[in-house]
């Protein structure tokens, strides 16, 4: 059992968002407050430190609440460098990693994370029918292995847990909860969904 003071949390706003023209998708605001604070729900309280990896706007993702840290190297090379970044920063034997644009991701996602892992180096989110490679549980001791793969060229996340022993965690019974957003399309209809199931009073 992982217990919670060996665990940090990375919420990944690093990107470019060029599907969201360009705009910074962490900071885009989801049901009243921006898409990164939903993402720090399933973490808080679940795990020693939140770290939130942006590339821009430090000051805003700061008001959050929580760590800042920017990618190692610059010129937004994607989200394993987002990865790589957070197991460096980390303090602790193990990172849980979300993107910020998964805004209803379960509260108990770190509690099966670390019960599915079995005696993997690394568990991945799996919602029934594909995995979601930015959702996972990965032992900090990989950053070095992880410098190397990106120094040599590596840019792909599922390439790179191919190359240690890593778990699918079977999260079907919540598959809707792992929709993410990445168009303003899939901002409405997530908006929309969640007005449905939680009408107010």
């Amino acid at each position: 059992m992982i217990h919670r003071h060996a665990l940090t949390g990375l919420v990944l706003a690093g990107g470019q968002g060029r599907r969201m023209g360009g705009r910074d998708k962490g900071l885009e605001a989801f049901a009243g407050r921006p898409l990164a604070s939903h993402a720090l729900t399933p973490l808080r309280g679940r795990v020693a430190e939140v770290l939130i990896n942006a590339n821009r706007h430090p000051e805003a993702y700061a008001a959050l609440g929580e760590r800042v840290i920017p990618d190692l190297e610059a010129g937004y090379q994607g989200p394993l460098m987002g990865i790589y970044s957070g197991l460096r920063a980390a303090a602790t034997d193990w990172v849980v990693v979300v993107p910020c644009d998964s805004p209803a991701l379960p509260d108990d996602l770190v509690a099966r994370l670390v019960a599915g892992r079995g005696s993997a180096d690394i568990a991945v989110a799996h919602d029934g029918e594909r995995l979601h490679p930015v959702v996972a549980l990965i032992r900090r001791a990989l950053v070095d292995d992880l410098g190397r793969a990106l120094a040599a060229g590596e840019r792909k996340i599922d390439r790179w847990y191919a190359r240690h022993d890593w778990r699918a965690v079977d999260m079907a019974d919540r598959a809707e909860a792992f929709a993410n957003l990445n168009t303003p399309d899939d901002k409405r209809r997530l908006e929309a969904r969640r007005r449905r199931e939680s009408p107010q009073p």
